[in-house]
């Protein structure tokens, strides 16, 4: 099963953070359910398939949810496990509706969502049996590799994946930093069973486990299609300090070398923080190299692209095709 033939020719993606708050932000979030259906029922999924289409980037990557507890689509696995209500799972499954508005575009569609539970939500952090990243380090003596939470988290991810099936190409999991406590194991649950489950709908979906912005040309796991590539204020030009093409390869073991940065102030967030030509250069330069580039700007909260970042984003796709 060759997964790396999903990267044949492609050049580029855009992503962006859809949530109740700020991306990154694990301080709560007091947007009640109500309010979260509100917004997501305002999302112009035809004006942002417009948009995309404009610019036609190879995939576009979206948040399923992050740290408030707020997802974007109904999971009834999620609601029975935590039992919150009313719902913080959207009524209105966005994801669906963002495949149907895209069929035929020739964009493909990724999904991004953390390895942990949101860790804002204090009632779904207890009901998951989750623990923060920072307080894994007390399980290694008891031998506790939260098998409970993997096991809960493994099913959420399931029903997601089954629904919406070989439609999602791709995916983007966030915050796997603690592989050597969870997931490098011989019995399960590993990285084995996450990836199972994230492939559940889609066994050829190209998955990236992101383990933190030091190392971003690191893979996880055998289970990688290619590096999450996470970078924040850097732009990272080699491997060990080595730039050529065979020996960054060779590293990657036939995987696909890729970077994820974002265009404006922080993800999702602000204006955009550098000229075109420099994202279009560093784009032009991974190119080079065999990879491929993934750049995050906002939405506005109807799911418009704001102006100034998709001229930016035009700028890229141009390149995108004279590389070709």
């Amino acid at each position: 099963m060759d997964r790396q033939a999903w990267f044949e020719g492609k050049r580029w993606g855009f992503f962006t953070h859809y949530l109740a708050g700020l991306a990154g932000d694990g301080d709560g979030n007091t947007m009640d359910a109500e309010a979260w259906n509100t917004q997501v029922n305002g999302f112009n999924v035809s004006k942002l398939a417009g948009q995309l289409k404009e610019f036609q980037p190879d995939y576009f990557c979206i948040t399923i949810g992050q740290n408030s507890g707020h997802y974007l689509a109904p999971n009834h696995t999620y609601d029975a496990l935590t039992g919150i209500v009313p719902s913080k799972c959207s009524r209105r499954d966005l994801v669906a509706e963002l495949i149907e508005a895209l069929e035929g575009s020739g964009i493909d569609l990724f999904l991004y969502l953390p390895s942990g539970a949101p860790c804002a939500d204090e009632q779904a952090v207890r009901a998951l049996e989750w623990q923060e990243n920072s307080k894994l380090r007390d399980h290694v003596e008891a031998q506790d590799r939260l098998v409970s939470f993997q096991r809960k988290w493994e099913a959420i991810i399931r029903e997601w994946s089954l629904r919406w099936g070989k439609s999602i190409k791709g995916w983007w999991i966030d915050g796997c930093y603690s592989p050597d406590i969870m997931y490098n194991f011989k019995e399960e649950p590993n990285f084995k069973s996450l990836t199972d489950a994230i492939r559940a709908g889609n066994p050829q979906a190209v998955v990236a486990l992101a383990g933190g912005t030091k190392c971003p040309f690191i893979l996880q796991s055998p289970y990688d299609d290619y590096t999450a590539g996470e970078v924040g204020w850097s732009l990272p030009l080699a491997i060990d300090g080595k730039a050529d093409m065979a020996y960054m390869q060779e590293k990657l073991g036939g995987k696909k070398l890729h970077v994820l940065s974002f265009l404006g102030d922080a993800w999702s967030q602000g204006a955009p923080r550098f000229p075109v030509e420099l994202a279009v250069g560093y784009s032009k330069y991974l190119w080079s190299k065999d990879g491929i580039i993934t750049w995050d700007a906002p939405l506005k909260l109807d799911g418009e692209i704001p102006a100034e970042f998709r001229e930016q984003l035009k700028a890229i796709s141009r390149a995108a095709k004279e590389s070709r």
